[in-house]
């Protein structure tokens, strides 16, 4: 069993932004050579997370939509209370959707649904450079 590591860097644009990740972990995994595994993507940070959906415009302001219904921007939050930085919401948006995702490789390619993206949502109130980490565990690529 092998580990990789790597990371992606992104500016976002904060306000409920969602980047699409899937084409950069799928370079990463083929650069790695595994065979078969799985893996995590990770966000640092409590204002941000990770998910699947299907990365197009429709889906993409449907979720942001239902996050302002469960933590709407602009409402009272003791964290605004304590702190004066008016992004309580992004945390509880970050504490629903989660910091980490799992994903599995086979065959040297990563396995997800036609349809199926890894996005980063930025919910902070602010633009923020981002960092994901990518770590797989697994089987090199058997020699010829």
């Amino acid at each position: 069993m092998r580990i990789w590591n790597g990371r992606i860097e992104l500016e976002t644009r904060g306000h409920a932004d969602v980047l699409d990740l899937t084409a950069e972990v799928e370079r990463l995994v083929a650069g790695w050579g595994i065979g078969s595994g799985q893996g995590t993507l990770f966000v640092p940070g409590s204002t941000a997370g990770l998910t699947t959906v299907e990365f197009e415009p429709g889906v993409v302001q449907d979720l942001r939509e239902l996050l302002e219904r469960l933590a709407p921007g602009g409402a009272a939050y003791h964290h605004d209370a304590a702190w004066g930085d008016g992004n309580g919401h992004a945390h509880l948006r970050a504490a629903l959707i989660g910091p980490n995702l799992g994903f599995l490789v086979r065959d040297g390619r990563l396995v997800r649904g036609t349809w199926q993206q890894f996005v980063l949502c930025d919910f902070d109130n602010r633009p923020r450079r981002r960092r994901v980490l990518v770590q797989a565990i697994g089987t090199g690529h058997p020699e010829p």
